[in-house]
């Protein structure tokens, strides 16, 4: 799958509460994903959508040997994986879709 062939999503908007919420859920979360000298290619945008479809919420790691900016990463994989960018907090980025085959969907 390329970052063409992901599905639209609908992008609801999320308050400041909501998202302070989702901010404190992954206080205590471990990075699942890294950003490194490979950037933004489709291997890494399926393992971000795939990601988000089995838990909603991520936390990925942008490396220091990336060529993308921690904000730089956030803002196109959430445009690509059409998902909320959380906050950037260092190099640790927060993104958020809802799912559509959620088991266990987030409540906000």
């Amino acid at each position: 799958m390329s970052k063409y062939q992901i599905e639209e999503y609908e992008m609801t908007p999320i308050t400041s509460a909501q998202r302070a919420k989702l901010r404190a859920m992954a206080s205590d979360m471990s990075a699942i994903i890294q950003v490194g000298k490979g950037g933004i290619n489709d291997t890494l945008i399926t393992t971000v959508h795939d990601a988000l479809e089995a838990r909603e919420l991520i936390k990925l790691t942008v490396l220091e040997n990336c060529d993308y900016t921690p904000r730089e990463a956030a803002d196109a994989l959430s445009e690509i994986t059409h998902a909320h960018c959380v906050g950037v907090i260092g190099r640790k980025v927060l993104l958020y879709r809802v799912s559509k085959d959620s088991k266990h969907p987030i409540e906000l």
